[in-house]
C-alpha cells in the first residue's frame, strides 16, 4: 500500500473505532438505566407480601430486566471484541505508514 492509501485506511479505521466507542457508551448507559429500574423494583417488592400477585408481577418484571441486561452485556462484549480487532489493525497500518515515511526520507536524504 502506498502512503496515501495507508493514511486513508488509517482514517477509516479510526472513525470506525470512534463509532464503536460510542456504541459501547450507549450500551453502558442502557445497562445503567436498567440497573436503576431493577433497584427501584427491588425496593417496591421488599415492601410487598412475597406471595401477593403484585409481588409476583414485580418479580417477573425484574427477571425481564435482568434478561435484557444480559443481552446488552453480550452486545457490549461483541463491541469490545471488535474494538480489539480494530486496534490491532490500526497498529498494523501505523507500522506501514511509519515504514513508508522512513523509506521516503531515505530516498530524499
Amino acid at each position: 500500500m502506498g502512503l496515501g492509501a495507508s493514511q486513508a485506511r488509517f482514517l477509516v479505521l479510526t472513525a470506525r473505532k470512534s463509532d464503536l466507542e460510542l456504541t459501547g457508551q450507549q450500551i453502558n448507559q442502557s445497562r445503567l438505566q436498567i440497573a436503576n429500574m431493577t433497584n427501584q423494583l427491588f425496593t417496591v417488592v421488599a415492601n410487598l407480601d412475597p406471595e401477593s400477585r403484585q409481588a409476583l408481577s414485580v418479580q417477573a418484571r425484574i427477571q425481564a430486566l435482568q434478561s435484557l441486561d444480559k443481552s446488552l452485556e453480550l452486545q457490549l462484549r461483541r463491541v469490545d471484541t471488535q474494538q480489539q480487532a480494530l486496534q490491532t489493525e490500526i497498529d498494523a497500518v501505523k507500522k506501514v505508514i511509519d515504514k513508508n515515511i522512513a523509506l521516503s526520507f531515505k530516498t530524499f536524504g
